[in-house]
């Protein structure tokens, strides 16, 4: 168990999980049905058919219209278990994904609800703290195996290019090995292409297209103690399509940019920490500058995340329609147990906010 969960040891223990093959039919179903039905087949093809291309006899799936949301990894902290991946989510447009966070278990996560890795050309990083990063090297990587030609970009806070190229290099090896035993000439600094976004107060656009309009804002995962001694900063991202806007809180506490660039928003997907587990870290902060330790795992827990009653504060204040959370803390660590005690979340977000309130599961599709 790593140092952050330890810090939520006596958090309620797991909720419910869902089975991947039936999420995988039900998001099948709403983007017309094809998509697992083909990525069953891509992963049958034969190893000289590119993943990119439907294997012979497979028919190219249709032009699913609409916004579908999928909660790829509701997981909060940078702890693995068995019940919940880390952080990530996409956002399902015209049949074309946009992958918001990349944490640990994401790639499966992609296959399991059966968009599939190598249609994920748009990647956004609320910040790069490993539990929203970790999944990112794999992508690539198997991006690359799996000869995808279009390029990925990745796009993030300060550093997210200098990540994007150390992912590069952390599969090297690889390519340097299969460019010699397998004739493959793409190179990968021509395919993936991390950008830095400038953090802004006020919603700043990122990326526009056809199909979206992304916009990003500074959240204030990153306090003003800790921003005077590091160029890190924490992003909020919204995405507008022609039937639905969609807000990411990344992690954040309160935060009037993140209100501000949630304005009417259909769906806010937020962050959330149990008031159990927010008071259990205020206390231990405490003992831990008592003990001569002021910037402990404890206040950055307690003082960095946001609490049901924030949550819906913010919804509240943003005016928008629904709800769901996400990246949830305590955060499972065993299957088996009891289901999470939702009313908790869901009263304390419902205290501040009338609208609907969604407690979010890995592979939901909203």
């Amino acid at each position: 168990m790593d140092r952050v969960d330890e810090t939520i040891a006596q958090a309620l223990p797991t909720r419910r999980q869902v089975l991947a093959g039936s999420v995988q039919l039900a998001l099948g179903a709403a983007l017309s049905g094809s998509w697992a039905a083909r990525a069953s087949a891509q992963s049958a093809a034969p190893a000289a058919v590119p993943a990119a291309r439907p294997a012979p006899g497979v028919p190219p799936p249709p032009v699913a219209e609409g916004t579908k949301l999928v909660l790829l990894g509701t997981r909060g902290g940078p702890g693995v278990d068995l019940v919940r991946s880390q952080a990530a989510s996409v956002v399902v447009v015209d049949g074309v994904p946009y992958l918001f966070d990349c944490g640990y278990g994401a790639v499966r996560q992609l296959v399991a609800s059966g968009v599939g890795i190598q249609r994920v050309s748009t990647l956004f990083l609320t910040h790069l703290h490993n539990d929203h990063t970790s999944d990112i090297a794999a992508l690539l990587s198997l991006q690359w195996t799996g000869t995808k030609t279009a390029p990925t970009e990745i796009y993030g806070p300060y550093g997210t290019a200098r990540l994007v190229a150390g992912a590069i290099e952390f599969f090297r090896a690889d390519v340097e090995i299969r460019t010699v035993d397998e004739g493959r000439n793409a190179p990968p600094a021509a395919l993936y292409h991390g950008h830095d976004v400038q953090a802004t107060a006020t919603p700043t656009e990122v990326l526009k297209d056809e199909r979206v309009r992304v916009t990003a804002a500074e959240s204030e995962h990153f306090l003003e103690r800790a921003k005077s001694q590091m160029p890190h900063r924490a992003l909020a991202y919204r995405i507008d399509t022609k039937e639905r806007s969609i807000v990411f809180s990344g992690d954040t506490p309160y935060s009037k940019n993140l209100v501000a660039l949630a304005r009417d928003a259909d769906v806010f997907v937020c962050e959330v920490m149990a008031q159990s587990v927010y008071e259990q870290m205020m206390a231990r902060a405490q003992a831990d500058a008592d003990a001569g330790n002021p910037n402990s795992v404890s206040r950055h827990v307690a003082e960095t995340h946001s609490t049901p009653t924030v949550v819906g504060r913010m919804a509240a204040e943003a005016k928008v329609k629904t709800v769901v959370l996400n990246h949830q803390l305590p955060a499972a660590r065993a299957p088996g147990g009891v289901d999470f005690p939702v009313t908790s979340f869901i009263d304390g977000v419902r205290a501040q906010f009338g609208g609907e309130v969604i407690v979010g599961q890995d592979l939901m599709v909203l």
